[in-house]
């Protein structure tokens, strides 16, 4: 039964619930949930070395401001 045309991209859950999920026998739904599994491993590894939206704000440097010579009166 692989690739029939007739297999939803997503299934209803078996739970009872509402939910839905993808369905691997549909090629998009194979395709959706590969998609995802690197999205989420991208972004697991993005938080870990903490790059990207996830870096730090910088450290603000202190300004100081210019020096005037003082003027004789």
């Amino acid at each position: 039964m692989p690739h029939d045309n007739d297999e939803p991209v997503f299934k209803r859950s078996r739970w009872g619930t509402n939910r839905y999920h993808y369905n691997a026998a549909h090629p998009i739904g194979a395709a959706l949930i590969v998609i995802t599994l690197v999205f989420v491993a991208t972004m697991m590894i993005l938080m870990t070395d903490r790059v990207g939206p996830f870096a730090p704000d910088p450290t603000p440097t202190e300004r100081n401001p210019p020096t005037v010579a003082p003027t004789a009166p």
